[in-house]
């Protein structure tokens, strides 16, 4: 059995060129895209429930069907929504985010951004792909 390939450090320098990579830029951007107004929307939802307990408790308690009322449908939609978010997000991070974030590992495991150059020939400077 051969023994473990060594790895070596990154260095503060390499994680500092990774940052100020396009690629890393890219992925920043497209992450923000989504992740604010998602959250901008979820909270929204969350302060509309909290203010309709809080004052208006007569409309919340408007009977749906048998001792269900609306209050508790909308409580339960806070879940619904939680997994519903969690849902769409893994899907965002596989399609759009998790490929630059992948090949960005994958060339800081490889020290390229301390060489200034990548695995395939180009230069570390190179624009982003942008699916």
């Amino acid at each position: 059995m051969t023994p473990p390939e060594e790895r070596r450090l990154l260095t503060p320098e390499e994680y500092t060129q990774a940052q100020a990579s396009p690629e890393f830029v890219e992925l920043k951007r497209r992450f923000r895209r989504f992740a604010f107004p998602m959250t901008v929307a979820f909270l929204a939802w969350y302060l509309l429930y909290v203010l309709l307990s809080t004052y208006a408790p007569d409309f919340m308690a408007t009977p749906v069907f048998g001792n269900v009322n609306l209050g508790i449908l909308l409580g339960l939609g806070q879940f619904v929504s939680t997994f519903v978010i969690t849902h769409v997000y893994v899907a965002h991070a596989d399609k759009r985010t998790d490929p630059i974030s992948d090949e960005m590992r994958e060339r800081l495991e490889h020290h390229e951004y301390a060489t200034g150059t990548r695995g395939d020939g180009g230069s570390v400077t190179g624009g982003a792909s942008r699916a």
